[in-house]
């Protein structure tokens, strides 16, 4: 995704001159993984769940995806529960399923399972049209020499912007 001006919306969520409304963003996946590919997948939401994440009362800190069968299911994941649902509320913490083409769905649960990659959920965000997307990762775990050599190198870079900036 190119680099676009964000602005702050009324109810403090980030909304993207795109047209694009994040909901929330997974920002340990980026330290702890290695991300390969990433691809949009659909949600298969009940109504008070998009409510809440309308409001922006999702978490992804212990989200992961899971392959069961021939489908994906986003587990871990915590939407708050909608206070204006009443006894219609969904449950916090359920399985979410998350709709791919079926040529995505082999090249990513494929590279998953041959070659021991993982599938974690880096964003979550309402489109143009107010559909929510998932952006899905395949993603492989660093090592904390990794961890530590991707923090020098950032500071390095940090301390070279700041040199440019100087002169």
């Amino acid at each position: 995704m190119a680099k676009n001006k964000k602005k702050k919306t009324s109810s403090g969520k980030k909304k993207l001159a795109t047209g694009f409304t994040i909901v929330t963003e997974n920002r340990k996946a980026r330290h702890r993984y290695e991300i390969l590919d990433s691809i949009e997948c659909g949600m298969m939401l009940i109504g008070s769940e998009v409510k809440s994440m309308r409001e922006g009362k999702m978490s992804l800190d212990e989200a992961y995806i899971r392959v069961k069968g021939s489908e994906l299911w986003l587990i871990g994941s915590d939407i708050a529960h909608y206070n204006n649902a009443g006894m219609w509320n969904h449950d916090p913490r359920r399985p979410r399923k998350l709709l791919v083409h079926a040529r995505e769905f082999d090249k990513y649960a494929g590279g998953a399972h041959q070659r021991g990659l993982t599938l974690i959920p880096l964003r979550v965000y309402f489109n143009d049209r107010g559909i929510a997307k998932c952006v899905m990762g395949l993603a492989k775990g660093k090592k904390n020499f990794d961890k530590r050599e991707t923090l020098k190198k950032r500071d390095a870079e940090r301390g070279l912007q700041r040199a440019m900036r100087r002169r």
